[in-house]
């Protein structure tokens, strides 16, 4: 064998190494990464009125940048705010469990982990056979992405035209790749009967955007892809040709079980048509499907499906968190509520920075906060050492521990220490926060209990800080299900 051979030979091996070793830690940062609440139970026989007594909607939706993904530090998609716009008219919290393969997502919700499938399913016969789909949440139809041709701008549209793929019949022995369980899978069997030729299907699980990503690169040369979907990734990859289609427009629902889901079908499809009338939905469709800025959000460095970033200070929240022993994107996430990550930012009772710390704070710990914003997160997980030090021996359970001083954070130890005692007074766990301390944190506003003799410090308007503690850990599990603690890349496919 010749040497040039061989080294061709073993990097090509290589290569093939390395790809795989990149797609089993995917899978199992995937694996880790998806939220399955310890507390939650079976769902199978949930229906409503169970849902609603749990206290949340768990849904299964998709990471992509029209689903589901976090940009500048907060969770984002069109799906993810329909399911908050429908939580919210059922007065309940949402949970979500991430999962870009459809035939695990499906799994999830026949299994009873979920009760939702939130991801644009395109209705079929197919998969009626599976779920219950939803009225209609929009229409599209499927195209054809291919890459324009090269200097395609200084090109005649005619010209382009004559080498792109424009007429169905031309797919005949083309090799197409689309998502695995996909229904751009059937669409091109049906296909093949129409034209009575064969077209080389290679289902790979891979998420449509993805294979888009796959096909601008040159690894690929054809996907399918819904024409909404693809409009939003075109300003992303100019070069890409969306203008084939090879579909009529079709029906995109979520779904939901056959069996025991009666009434959330009912209570989704009265909402679902009712939503799709108003002005808010307009709206959301066009910020999601019809937005030229859609491009700019994709290249961000702080679209973090790509980058695996939450902001520009995730080196110093990364170092900050090991002090505190916190997952860094917990402390992110306090930031991200408490300044947006804008460093000069200064409340109207003197707060500054990136943790909006007091400077008073600031001194006792030896720290000028406007220093820099290293020194202004320094300060603020120096106090949170110091609140963890309260909380060590009076909560026992970590998480509820993590809630108070949460609750500290942003109201001081002292209102919080005050309603742990109105609560231990009044019947209630005093080592707990939601349903017993939080609630007396609230009734610190009223005479009877801010003039009680358990509290040392007075009048408190507990609503902000009971909201911060819930915003802040709900941040947090969109991070959790958006960012991987180790970022990996995204994966690309590649083709040998």
């Amino acid at each position: 064998m010749e040497k040039s051979e061989c080294l061709t030979n073993i990097t090509s091996l290589i290569k093939k190494l390395f790809n795989l070793i990149i797609i089993l830690a995917a899978v199992l940062t995937s694996c880790s990464n998806s939220r399955h609440s310890s507390d939650t139970l079976k769902s199978v026989s949930f229906d409503l009125d169970s849902i609603i007594k749990r206290g949340r909607l768990i849904a299964v939706t998709e990471l992509n940048s029209t689903n589901y993904f976090i940009y500048k530090g907060e969770p984002m998609g069109f799906h993810y705010e329909l399911l908050k716009e429908f939580t919210n008219h059922l007065g309940i919290d949402l949970e979500i469990i991430t999962e870009n393969n459809l035939d695990n997502a499906f799994n999830i919700l026949n299994s009873g982990e979920a009760d939702l499938l939130a991801i644009g399913l395109t209705v079929n016969a197919t998969r009626k056979k599976e779920i219950e789909f939803t009225e209609p949440i929009l229409e599209t139809r499927q195209v054809l992405v291919q890459r324009k041709p090269r200097k395609w701008r200084s090109m005649t549209e005619d010209n382009v035209n004559r080498l792109l793929v424009r007429n169905q019949l031309d797919l005949a022995n083309k090799n197409i790749y689309v998502q695995e369980g996909s229904s751009h899978y059937n669409r091109l069997k049906a296909l093949e009967e129409e034209i009575g030729d064969s077209i080389n299907i290679i289902e790979v699980p891979f998420e449509t955007e993805e294979l888009i990503k796959n096909v601008a690169e040159g690894e690929i040369e054809y996907t399918i892809s819904d024409e909404n979907v693809a409009v939003v990734n075109s300003h992303y990859y100019p070069d890409i040709d969306i203008s084939t289609p090879i579909s009529f427009n079709q029906n995109i629902a979520w779904g939901v079980r056959k069996e025991n889901s009666e009434m959330l079908l009912n209570e989704l499809n009265k909402w679902i048509s009712r939503y799709r009338k108003t002005r808010s939905y307009a709206l959301l469709y066009a910020k999601y499907f019809r937005n030229s800025r859609s491009g700019q959000i994709i290249k961000s460095d702080y679209y973090s499906l790509n980058t695996g970033k939450i902001s520009q200070w995730d080196g110093m929240i990364k170092n900050a968190s090991t002090n505190i022993n916190w997952d860094w994107r917990l402390l992110a996430s306090l930031i991200c509520q408490e300044s947006h990550f804008n460093p000069t930012v200064e409340s109207h009772a003197g707060a500054y920075g990136l943790m909006q710390v007091m400077p008073l704070t600031g001194k006792r710990f030896g720290i000028d906060i406007t220093s820099s914003p290293a020194s202004n997160i320094k300060a603020g997980t120096m106090y949170i050492r110091w609140l963890q030090s309260i909380y060590d021996h009076k909560i026992t359970d970590e998480n509820e521990r993590l809630k108070f001083i949460l609750a500290s954070y942003n109201a001081g130890p002292g209102h919080i220490l005050d309603a742990m005692k109105l609560a231990e007074k009044n019947g209630m766990d005093p080592q707990k926060w939601d349903g017993n301390v939080a609630v007396w944190l609230l009734k610190k506003s009223e005479p009877e209990y801010y003039n009680d003799t358990v509290v040392k410090n007075g009048y408190f308007r507990g609503t902000e800080s009971v909201n911060f503690v819930s915003e802040v850990l709900d941040r947090f599990e969109h991070y959790k299900n958006l960012v991987p603690q180790n970022f990996l890349g995204h994966l690309s496919m590649v083709i040998n």
